[in-house]
């Protein structure tokens, strides 16, 4: 079989190149938020999760310590750790590929692989996806960090204000439900009254802290909730039968979010 010949391929070709793109973005606001060219790349090729680079360079910019940047990382970073256990289950990785396969376990290698009901291509999309993300984003950091480098300060651009920006734009397109938006609306309020009280980077904490309450003592629907980036198929698909309808088809392995 040609590996083109494959949806699961060709959907993770498609988007690796949109993501990838993306990291032009983050290289050009990470230099200009104080970090350098290599702490830029850094945090791409080692972290790699978009969501937590950018809470990371955010806090950054907006003065506070390494410690309030790490911890803000890591509470967005946690959904890796969530879809790896989902994935190491679909797909049983063994010896090396378990432990590449860790790093790559993103958003949209997740969604790519679960969004196939063949096992092959279920492992077609997740390599794909994570490898071309991966290699793409690194890339296109570089180009960014480059570019960024001769800005100068980046509140002549109004960069200062773009790293947060930029986050809820990823944040807030994947809100799914009322009680969702609800709760992300209490957490900015939150957000905005500690920040004059707290240093920089605690805010976002603060907002952790409200939505981990919220959820905890919530009664809401349970296939409402935070989407992956991306949804492969928004078009029909076909089902088991072969007979197709529109929407996404409920299999054996849900796909973040869903219903279990």
């Amino acid at each position: 079989m040609k590996l083109l010949a494959s949806p699961a391929v060709r959907v993770g070709i498609s988007i690796s190149i949109a993501t990838g793109l993306y990291g032009v973005s983050f290289g050009a606001l990470a230099v200009t938020s104080g970090l350098s060219f290599w702490q830029a790349m850094a945090l791409s090729l080692l972290l790699f999760s978009g969501g937590s680079q950018f809470a990371f360079i955010g806090v950054v910019a907006g003065g506070g310590t390494g410690i309030a940047a790490m911890s803000a990382a890591t509470l967005l970073g946690m959904r890796n750790g969530i879809y790896g256990m989902q994935l190491n289950a679909l797909l049983r990785p063994t010896g090396w590929r378990k432990y590449v396969g860790a790093q790559l376990t993103i958003d949209e290698s997740t969604a790519t692989s679960t969004g196939q009901t063949d096992p092959d291509e279920q492992r077609r999309g997740f390599w794909t996806a994570g490898v071309g993300v991966y290699v793409l984003w690194n890339l296109f950091t570089a180009v960014g960090a480059l570019a960024g480098s001769g800005l100068g300060d980046p509140k002549q651009w109004g960069l200062d204000g773009a790293a947060v920006a930029a986050f809820l734009a990823l944040l807030w397109p994947r809100l799914k439900g009322r009680e969702p938006i609800a709760i992300a609306v209490v957490c900015a309020v939150a957000t905005v009254v500690a920040v004059p009280f707290v240093p920089a980077g605690i805010p976002i904490l603060v907002a952790a802290l409200v939505a981990a309450l919220l959820g905890w003592f919530s009664h809401g629907r349970r296939d409402e909730g935070l989407e992956p980036d991306i949804e492969p198929y928004g078009g029909h698909r076909q089902d088991a039968a072969g007979a197709g309808r529109p929407g996404r088809q409920r299999t054996e392995h849900p796909e973040p979010g869903e219903d279990t």
